[in-house]
């Protein structure tokens, strides 16, 4: 085990990407490289495996959020920790348990959030520019949020018909929670909208699939666990290239003030 060095302790919460080395930011990067101690959720932490040579690296699992937190803190009195997070931590990632357990612990330690490319701008930019302008991130999980909240959230979303990114839309335990947002979706945008469904985003086994909100409805069975579901708003529109559709366009306006 590494010795530690208590004079430059020191917490990085540090977002590693949807998980392809080329997706690291240099800034992660480092963080890592001046970390002691890595750890994460043995996931995340394979995907990181060949910048953990010579550190302490401490595994945890799904559910196990809070103690990882906890453990990390207090790692993090007496040497320099990098809590691995997926994607960007402050975006459905540990960046606000471990905030939450660090201020309410009363603890002085040294924190930096590392950010990092989250999973909806990952999967945007595989389909096109389905996000350009505004959007909204919902999350179909309902481990920490009750249903009808998430069916309250939908609804406002998709009233503003403006593009929105479903994390976590399937999952064993609760499959049901996918066909649920694209009802209330289908209430108020048309059948015929465009939809994206991106797998493994610039992971082994990465899938794009382009197609419409009705037809998702009525067969999501390309969707797990591991996508991120977009569906567009009233002004997004397919993206074609010699009678190809290749993704999702959402435009900003410029074709209301510029020719081109």
């Amino acid at each position: 085990m590494p010795s530690h060095d208590n004079t430059r302790a020191k917490l990085y919460i540090v977002g590693i990407g949807p998980g392809s080395p080329e997706t690291l930011t240099g800034q992660a990067r480092r963080a890592l490289a001046g970390a002691d101690c890595i750890i994460g959720n043995t996931f995340y932490l394979a995907q990181i495996e060949d910048l953990c040579a010579g550190k302490e690296i401490i595994r945890s699992t799904m559910g196990r959020e809070v103690d990882r937190a906890k453990q990390c803190i207090d790692l993090a009195k007496r040497c320099v920790v990098a809590m691995v997070s997926g994607g960007d931590p402050g975006v459905y990632g540990m960046a606000s348990i471990v905030l939450e357990v660090l201020a309410q612990s009363g603890a002085e330690v040294e924190v930096e959030v590392v950010p990092g490319v989250t999973a909806a701008t990952a999967a945007a930019s595989l389909l096109g520019s389905p996000l350009s302008g505004d959007h909204v991130t919902l999350s179909l999980s309902d481990l920490l949020t009750p249903r009808e909240e998430i069916e309250r959230r939908l609804h406002l979303a998709f009233q503003m018909k403006v593009p929105v990114a479903l994390y976590n839309p399937k999952s064993r335990g609760r499959p049901h929670n996918l066909a649920m947002a694209l009802d209330i979706a289908l209430v108020h945008l048309p059948g015929s909208t465009p939809v994206g469904v991106v797998q493994n985003a610039f992971r082994e086994g990465e899938k794009r699939i382009v197609t419409t909100l009705q037809a998702l409805r009525d067969d999501d069975s390309c969707v797990d666990m591991r996508s991120l579901v977009i569906v567009g708003g009233e002004e997004s529109r397919f993206w074609e290239m010699n009678g190809d559709v290749r993704g999702i366009i959402t435009p900003r306006g410029y074709h209301r003030k510029y020719v081109y």
